[in-house]
């Protein structure tokens, strides 16, 4: 018990005040002799960290008017992030020259496999920061709508507050926070992704190949295949996708609608983002720390649960998106299976790494709330070879010429059904049981 006579103490804060107070004592903002905060000093001292922030966002260029996000700011932080990661040297002529010409290779032995014109643009060799810049407007486009949805939640926290400028405050810091997992997260993907398209999805406006020949180097250690089989092998794949992307023209603005679809669903639980920060703030008391309480908080934003209308809507992007890898591994078979002994592992690889996921598909969860995965590839490329053998090559391209006429998981099902609809029913015949032979032979192995 304290002395009668003694002078009247302060209050002593508890452990979570005390932390807040270290923290902001770091930006000049100290309790007076009575350990109290002046909210006036407070406030001020905040505005001017506000302005002092804005004006170096200012010189990324303006901020998205809806949601705060600058996009210019994080397209650097991006950068930087992949800058980050390793070495990213610029493509040698060598390796340029290779990329040329195995993707010269590709299309002589694609012009036999399918109906779609080649590439009027020429094959590239890109560096990490290269893909970064080429498909940030694609992921720019996106996860606006999650912005956006964040931008409504955040605005509804500062009407609480019933401060001015606390609303501004706060959006700026969380998308703030949201940047930097954009960073992180599309820094992760630019490591990892061997080709332009590799994630599936169309990510630059104009097709055109291109691959990443550090990332195809690090990608081909330990592998038993030579690096210029896997270079070729590679080339062939995103030949043939890019050719399909070219040719189909609404293939990939349907692939991006989708998943902007699905992205535009999400809500954003503004109570569990209030006590998110709130948590997270009071046991902040370094620059390392803050870093990591935006890390949480980020993830406690991108959790929603899943509507209706996004169940239904990833149904069709998943159908899509093995409609599209399940026709380029039909087409990659066609070529390399009677050309390329090392075909065979490689398939195998490739069909390994699309079965335990990605950083493509991390991408898309923690960017957009959308746990991606095309299950069913092996069964799309049954159904397009047995299109192939019903109809001819020319036939089974036809297929992509309108989305009404593209193949639904019931057809995925019975792709022997599919491949001969527009044949009169009756008994199986010759055609019949080559086409069930084929399918057999894909029989014993598991989906994808």
């Amino acid at each position: 018990m304290s002395d009668p006579g003694s002078p009247e103490q302060p209050d002593q804060p508890g452990d979570e005040e005390a932390a807040l107070l270290r923290f902001l004592a770091q930006f000049g903002i100290t309790p007076d002799a009575d350990g109290h905060l002046d909210p006036d000093q407070l406030f001020a001292r905040m505005q001017s960290m506000l302005a002092a922030f804005n004006t170096q966002l200012a010189g990324f260029g303006a901020a998205d008017p809806t949601s705060g996000m600058n996009w210019g700011f994080t397209l650097d932080l991006v950068r930087r992030a992949t800058a980050a990661v390793g070495p990213d040297p610029e493509p040698s002529e060598a390796d340029k020259a290779r990329i040329r010409d195995a993707v010269a290779l590709a299309d002589l032995w694609l012009d036999e496999a399918m109906s779609f014109d080649r590439l009027p643009t020429p094959a590239v060799a890109w560096r990490r920061v290269d893909w970064v810049e080429r498909s940030f407007p694609t992921w720019q486009r996106l996860i606006r709508p999650v912005v956006n949805q964040l931008s409504v939640a955040l605005q509804g926290l500062g009407n609480d507050a019933g401060q001015p400028g606390v609303d501004q405050m706060m959006r700026l810091a969380v998308a703030s926070m949201f940047g930097g997992r954009v960073s992180q997260t599309l820094s992760t993907l630019a490591a990892a992704v061997l080709s332009s398209s590799d994630s599936g999805l169309p990510i630059t406006d104009q097709a055109q190949v291109a691959l990443l020949p550090v990332n195809i180097a690090a990608f081909g250690e330990g592998l038993e295949a030579t690096h210029d089989d896997l270079l070729l092998y590679l080339a062939i794949r995103e030949t043939a996708r890019q050719r399909l992307f070219a040719a189909v023209a609404w293939l990939g603005p349907q692939l991006l609608a989708l998943v902007e679809h699905y992205a535009r669903e999400i809500t954003i639980d503004a109570d569990a983002l209030a006590d998110a920060i709130e948590s997270q703030v009071a046991s902040v008391t370094s620059a390392a720390e803050l870093e990591r309480a935006g890390e949480a908080v980020a993830h406690s934003l991108f959790a929603p649960q899943r509507t209706a209308e996004q169940a239904e809507v990833l149904a069709r992007l998943e159908n899509l998106l093995a409609l599209v890898e399940g026709w380029v591994d039909d087409v990659t078979a066609q070529v390399t299976e009677p050309r390329m002994p090392a075909a065979t592992p490689l398939t195998e690889m490739v069909r390994r790494r699309r079965a335990t996921g990605g950083p493509a598909e991390t991408a898309l969860r923690d960017l957009v709330g959308l746990e991606l995965r095309p299950r069913r590839t092996r069964d799309a490329a049954n159904l397009w070879a047995a299109t192939r053998t019903s109809r001819g090559i020319e036939g089974r391209d036809a297929v992509w010429a309108h989305p009404d006429l593209v193949p639904d998981a019931s057809a995925l099902d019975d792709p022997l059904g599919f491949a001969s609809q527009d044949r009169s029913t009756g008994a199986p015949d010759a055609l019949d049981d080559e086409l069930a032979k084929l399918l057999d032979q894909e029989s014993g192995s598991d989906q994808d």
